[in-house]
């Protein structure tokens, strides 16, 4: 059983929206083009940050709760964690989008930009010789400056706001893959190359990690879906 514990939590986090986007009412079905082409785009540049973080032993995996299978250093299950997590995040805010429009979430676009830009540049410098906040601190900003300031995206604070409600996935998926209720955890990281800041077993990294990932999942999902109407 222990062996299946990775590939389960993938199907946990999946399941429950894969059934639901069928759903006469949300009809998330229809956008599964968009969405494979937004994660292809988006899984092919985390994937590789998360092979040569791999490589560089910044995190590793404990495979005696995997099935065994790896590809390019990586768990079948880490593969699939790229694809289960963001159906799950995007379905989660197609959702709330359609049924709530949150239209005062608006006016927090640019007070979120600019802080978080701020918190990570901060980050970045005072951290850079850690590399795991280093590299996400930077990678969030410029993911938060294209999107408010190139793409002019107005839905930054609608996003934001999501992705609150989704810690309320977040914990237990991360958590156990981090060691909660485990003998040890799935995915390891290097002390040295984290801030060793945690909120119950997971890496303070990870929450920003997966901001910028939802992000720019929702931002090429949005790209995709306008040209399926367009189409």
């Amino acid at each position: 059983m222990q062996a299946y514990i990775y590939l389960l939590i993938n199907f946990f986090t999946i399941v429950i929206c894969f059934i639901f986007s069928f759903d006469h009412r949300i009809q998330f079905n229809k956008h599964f083009g968009a969405f494979i082409q937004a994660i292809i785009v988006v899984m092919i540049p985390f994937v590789l940050w998360d092979v040569w973080f791999t490589y560089m032993g910044v995190w590793w995996f404990d495979y005696s709760y995997t099935i065994g299978l790896s590809i390019a250093g990586l768990p079948l299950e880490e593969w699939l964690f790229f694809i289960c997590i963001p159906f799950s995040c995007l379905f989660t805010y197609f959702f709330i989008d359609k049924y709530f429009p949150l239209k005062w979430t608006y006016k927090l676009n640019a007070i979120i930009v600019w802080a978080s830009i701020l918190v990570c540049v901060f980050i970045a410098i005072t951290f850079h010789e850690r590399i795991y906040p280093f590299v996400t601190a930077i990678i969030t900003a410029l993911t938060l400056f294209y999107l408010h300031l190139i793409a002019k995206v107005d839905w930054i604070g609608k996003a934001s706001f999501v992705y609150l409600i989704l810690m309320l996935g977040f914990f237990p998926v991360n958590g156990i893959l981090t060691g909660t209720g485990l003998e040890s955890p799935i995915v390891n990281y290097n002390p040295e190359e984290i801030l060793n800041i945690r909120v119950f077993t997971i890496p303070i990294e990870d929450f920003v990690y997966g901001y910028a990932q939802f992000l720019l999942n929702l931002y090429f999902f949005k790209r995709f879906k306008t040209k399926e109407i367009d189409a």
